[in-house]
């Protein structure tokens, strides 16, 4: 098969795993991207990757094909058809290396995407990125948000030896593999990304965590991670809220909208309590506190003013979510820190597009 296009230039969002309570399932796309041009070789005989690098990593990436966007993206090469390319790869890199930012998943993620657009023309078929990168990956949870999108819950469904799906009455049969939800998100909802000048291997984060956990913190976490897609979206909680009082009561048209209009601000004003609530965590990151203390201190600052803290992915960046502009309050929680020149903050939207190519 041939390239259908000489060049594709590929952005990708940073992703936040976790969110507190969600481990290894839930994943958010923030508006912070890499963008990445590959350039194919005019030359037949020229199958070499050239790799330039601008931004974080540039120091530290490899150039050649050990690089994981260029494994990566042979990979998926062979996976849709192609041949082996020789191309040019110009990453501008944003997003930190090992904070918990998703800079491998979206490493991953742009690969497939670009060997994608190389092998056929019209939209992304995300699916078939999300599947492949999910499996390089090993988890879904931030892949999944870096090719859709938005708040992401993802899974992995097992099924049977010898059996390949599951059939489900009036449905699509369900394979064997990784899955995956997108909902909405609120415009209203912010994220601070507090970034630390220190790294932590997702390796070493995980080999922190224990064995077994307690039944009880299995079910407390439960309980929170299922608060997260209504306090990601309280506008759409509010009126499903409505309706349904509108249902039972048989309100006149008039008192309906009177009725919705008050309802969406008095569930605006509980909507950080809801983050706050969903962002609880008795799974994994009590356990990895130790590896990134000044993290974690940082965190507990925040929850003892109320703020909805997790650490972001595995860490060590310090993710905070709010609805509404609260980025005054925040920096000044976090004023000292800051002061000291050991982080720095991102204040940013929710992106809600996913990975995006331009070809041509």
């Amino acid at each position: 098969m041939n390239p259908v296009t000489r060049r594709v230039h590929v952005r990708v969002p940073a992703t936040s795993a976790n969110l507190g309570s969600g481990f290894d399932t839930v994943g958010l796309a923030l508006d912070y991207h890499d963008e990445l041009t590959f350039t194919l070789s005019d030359d037949p005989a020229d199958t070499d990757a050239h790799v330039i690098i601008e931004g974080e990593g540039a120091r530290t990436l490899p150039r050649d094909e050990t690089h994981l966007v260029v494994s990566t993206f042979r990979r998926a090469c062979r996976t849709f058809g192609l041949g082996r390319l020789g191309f040019t790869l110009e990453a501008h890199n944003r997003i930190p290396q090992a904070r918990g930012m998703g800079s491998s998943a979206e490493a991953i993620v742009a690969g497939i995407a670009a060997a994608a657009a190389f092998a056929q023309e019209g939209e992304l078929n995300r699916s078939a990125i999300f599947d492949l990168a999910a499996t390089i990956e090993g988890h879904p949870d931030n892949v999944a948000p870096a090719v859709f999108g938005g708040l992401t819950v993802s899974w992995d469904f097992s099924t049977a030896e010898g059996v390949g799906s599951v059939p489900i009455p009036g449905g699509e049969p369900l394979h064997g593999g990784f899955h995956t939800v997108n909902y909405p998100v609120d415009p209203a909802i912010t994220a601070a990304v507090f970034v630390p000048d220190y790294e932590l291997s997702t390796e070493k984060a995980r080999q922190a965590l224990p064995a077994t956990l307690p039944y009880r913190d299995a079910v407390y976490n439960v309980s929170r991670v299922g608060l997260l897609p209504a306090a990601m979206n309280p506008g759409a909680l509010a009126a499903a809220t409505t309706a349904a009082d509108t249902a039972s009561s048989k309100t006149a048209d008039g008192d309906v909208a009177a009725s919705a209009s008050a309802a969406l601000p008095a569930l605006a004003a509980t909507a950080n309590t809801l983050l706050y609530t969903a962002t609880q965590d008795k799974l994994h990151q009590p356990y990895r506190a130790a590896l990134m203390e000044p993290s974690w201190k940082l965190i507990e600052r925040f929850r003892s003013h109320g703020y909805a803290a997790a650490v972001s992915g595995a860490g060590p960046c310090v993710l905070v979510l709010h609805y509404g502009d609260a980025r005054g309050a925040i920096d000044a929680i976090a004023a000292d820190d800051l002061a000291s020149g050991h982080w720095q903050v991102l204040h940013l939207p929710i992106d809600i597009a996913g990975v995006t190519v331009e070809r041509g």
